[in-house]
């Protein structure tokens, strides 16, 4: 019983997401409700600073610099029916799990190390 209860829950994933890695610069193109009955697409460009595997609550955290220097974090589960699509900008060298220290750094001291790919 338990078994078929925990599959009701268990969503599929989209088969257009590409494979993500902490570090890279995406796109996720999110569908907002706009009103009662009216949705938009919406466009958040930024980092990935935080990717977490657990089934099926796998999310990951994408910061971004908005109007005057202000940095905006927003988390999407990947499983989740409201993205639309992701795009991979470019990818980054990066030795940790987590990109906190990416908070506390504006400019030219936030920037990655591009991997690239030959």
């Amino acid at each position: 019983m338990s078994d078929l209860l925990l599959k009701t829950f268990d969503h599929e994933l989209n088969e257009n997401l590409p494979e993500l890695h902490v570090g890279d610069s995406v796109t996720v193109h999110v569908r907002v409700n706009v009103g009662q009955r009216n949705e938009r697409v919406q466009m958040v460009r930024g980092v990935v600073i935080r990717f977490r595997n657990s089934g099926n609550n796998q999310n990951f955290t994408v910061r971004r610099i908005a109007s005057n220097g202000i940095g905006v974090e927003r988390t999407f589960l990947l499983r989740s029916p409201r993205i639309e699509r992701i795009e991979v900008h470019r990818h980054a060298y990066v030795r940790q799990s987590n990109l906190y220290f990416l908070r506390e750094r504006t400019g030219k001291s936030a920037r990655l190390r591009e991997r690239r790919s030959y």
